[in-house]
């Protein structure tokens, strides 16, 4: 009405759950008169609008793209859900939050003064303890303070004075319970349950008490209750905690044997033990599974998991299966997957409670189970090359680099690291310089939703991978990928129209070599906000792990000087940028860039297999680069010392494993015998040496 009287329309009212098509045309057609007639516009007020079904909403949307109507409707359902598409997009939608107390508390006056729509011909004295509790207990609905005071005021008698006293006592006996607003079946049910959910999911004892308190008061099913909880004992906190699951069931198998009203104790109960305990979602492993299920070709079982009982004499089923309680520990390495699917990791366990404890008989388990993968030799497993320039079995690869050398987990203890000195915030606008595989990016989408994430790679089909993976999010959540070197930025902002955009935040991995620094720092400079900050993770060639470090040179000494010489000058080379600089370098370029700058230097390890392979690009002959073999003869040493060093790993070395304590070299010399016959060949793993020896005496 204040619309209509706003903008001197005329004012048509209908009830949906009065009305139908009959009353839509009547209206419509006053309105086309008056429109015609007086060149009045009409504003229709629909109430309760969600009740109209299909055909009813439909017949408004032509009057509404004319102008014959101006529609404004009131539900208290979610339009999104409830009102056609159709409507909703040529609408603007407003949701009415509840009252304040202190509005509640001004109505209350104005109705007790007013003399007209209230009660101003009467002496009232409403106590303030007693608003107070009617604001209160009305939870924010006008009608319930209004209502309460009328019940008040027209049962109390006035006193001799002729004054109505509406004291606490008398407001308790209005207005007792508080109303809560509670749909069983709407907006408000789901949206509760999710809120007590996620208060269990993220461990709020207090917040999940509150929300279970609510959906109790409100006459929620408690066995609905209960059959979410078990939902979550699975899905959130799974093998963190097993007994969780069998707590959630004693409570509500106690439940109905109880019922209400004691049985909330062992609502509490669940609830609290939920809340409290560890959390993991690893049994999220299952849909991975179903997805390759879904994705993969039919895989054939392997022959030695098929059933022995029908056809082992036939087929051969089962021939090879190794009994697991015949072995120590009740565990032996083979393989169980599909052929196709060797490598393919599912779960993933949490380092939380009891998943904690099994994570690194998992982690050893896996290892093992690596020589499932290749066929057995003489006297045991060949371990595969594992580090290649194309594998043939990419899955396979992964498995191996995340086992092994444990990469993903440094990667993103790295990512972690620059976020924490980033200090990023909700509303920065961050730029990821090198984002490659969005190690970065996709850190910076979660941590600033509000701002904005642009995401720069040179290579292009790194960034059609990073477009594909944000299609995933809401298009408001979406970074923006753009393709093309760090010189091409302003041309690729221009583009998209932000030649004027400055970043809070400029990130990357590995953006700089000391032959163009300056230059590149120069370039993130112009980009940047005012008090914004560049935050790079840059690997410092000069501290590269030194072959030389990891041997045994016993009786070796004059070959270990010449070896130690001629890979500490490769880290050293003034003519090659690649290699020659440490922080100090990089601290000093930027500074001279106008940057205050802080440096935080830490050493990161990890385990490495080194193979053939490996080593033949060590000591083979280099592309653009000399190799580490060719180093080592320009240094001066032999091709007999350089081949006699590096040529004894190769190959492939079969044999059983030996107990020995004494630290054998990396490779005893091929003209020098062991003392008791045996001749020695190493794999290397950094920090560990891993011996095998041949079986057969020279």
């Amino acid at each position: 009405m204040v619309i209509a009287n706003s903008t001197q329309s005329h004012f048509i009212t209908i009830n949906a759950v009065l009305s139908g098509v009959a009353q839509i045309r009547e209206a419509i057609e006053v309105a086309q008169e008056r429109r015609n007639l007086y060149g009045q516009r009409t504003t229709l007020f629909v109430d309760e609008v969600h009740r109209w079904n299909k055909a009813q909403q439909d017949a408004l949307l032509p009057h509404v793209e004319n102008g014959a109507i101006i529609l404004i409707g009131a539900t208290t359902e979610n339009p999104y859900f409830e009102v056609n598409k159709a409507l909703v997009s040529r609408s603007r939608i407003f949701q009415l939050k509840p009252l304040t107390q202190d509005d509640l508390r001004q109505i209350a006056y104005q109705a007790i003064k007013d003399p007209e729509r209230g009660y101003g011909k009467l002496t009232v004295d409403l106590h303030p303890e007693a608003l107070d509790h009617l604001v209160d207990v009305a939870n924010g609905d006008a009608r319930g303070v209004l209502n309460a005071l009328e019940l008040a005021v027209e049962t109390t008698p006035p006193n001799a004075q002729g004054v109505i006293v509406v004291d606490l006592t008398v407001a308790e006996e209005s207005i007792q319970r508080r109303a809560v607003l509670y749909d069983k079946e709407g907006d408000v049910h789901y949206d509760t349950i999710s809120a007590f959910i996620k208060s269990l999911r993220g461990s709020d004892p207090d917040a999940a008490m509150y929300w279970m308190a609510k959906m109790v008061y409100a006459g929620e099913d408690p066995r609905f209750i209960f059959r979410r909880m078990a939902i979550l004992a699975g899905e959130d906190v799974g093998l963190a905690d097993p007994q969780a699951m069998a707590v959630v069931v004693s409570c509500w198998e106690a439940f109905e044997r109880i019922g209400m009203p004691e049985g909330r104790f062992h609502l509490a109960q669940a609830a609290l033990y939920l809340a409290t305990c560890p959390k993991s979602n690893s049994a999220f492993a299952f849909f991975d599974a179903l997805a390759a299920v879904e994705k993969e070709q039919e895989a054939d079982v392997p022959n030695h998991l098929k059933d022995g009982n029908r056809d082992k004499e036939g087929f051969g089923h089962g021939q090879g299966y190794l009994y697991p309680h015949a072995y120590k520990d009740h565990w032996v390495a083979q393989q169980y997957l599909p052929d196709a699917l060797q490598g393919k990791l599912f779960y993933d366990p949490s380092d939380q409670g009891y998943e904690r404890r099994i994570r690194e008989d998992v982690a050893r388990r896996r290892e093992a189970q690596l020589a499932a993968m290749v066929e057995p030799g003489d006297w045991g497993l060949e371990i595969g090359e594992i580090y290649t320039t194309s594998p043939a079995n990419r899955a396979r690869e992964a498995w191996l680099q995340r086992t092994i050398s444990q990469a993903g987990g440094n990667l993103a203890g790295q990512r972690d690291k620059l976020f924490e000195l980033a200090g990023v915030q909700r509303h920065h606008r961050v730029l990821d310089v090198n984002a490659g595989s969005g190690l970065l990016t996709w850190e910076a989408v979660r941590r600033a939703p509000e701002g904005g994430v642009w995401a720069l790679t040179p290579d292009q089909q790194a960034g059609q991978a990073l477009r594909q993976m944000g299609e995933r999010l809401p298009e408001v959540e979406r970074p923006f990928i753009l393709i093309g070197a760090l010189e091409e930025l302003n041309y690729l902002l221009e583009l998209r129209g932000e030649a004027d955009l400055r970043f809070d935040r400029i990130m990357g991995r590995n953006v700089l070599t000391i032959d163009d620094l300056r230059l590149t720092i120069g370039r993130l400079t112009q980009w940047l906000a005012a008090e914004g900050v560049i935050c790079l993770l840059q690997t410092l060639p000069r501290y590269t792990q030194r072959l030389y470090a990891l041997v045994d040179w016993a009786g070796h000494e004059a070959l270990r000087e010449k070896v130690v010489a001629a890979e500490e000058a490769i880290y050293h080379d003034p003519a090659d940028p690649l290699v020659n600089w440490d922080e100090k370098g990089l601290e000093t370029a930027v500074r001279d860039a106008g940057l205050t700058v802080r440096l935080v230097v830490e050493r990161q390890a990890e385990q490495r297999q080194i193979g053939p392979n490996q080593l033949a690009r060590w000591f083979g002959a280099g592309s653009d680069r000399p190799s580490y073999g060719e180093r080592l003869a320009e240094a001066g040493l032999s091709a007999a010392e350089v081949g006699g060093w590096s040529g004894c790993t190769g190959g492939s070395w079969k044999g059983r494993w030996w107990g020995g304590k004494r630290p054998w070299p990396l490779c005893w010399p091929a003209t020098k015998k062991r003392p008791d016959g045996y001749q020695t060949a190493f794999h290397l793993v950094l920090g560990v040496y891993v011996p095998f020896l041949h079986t057969k005496k020279n």
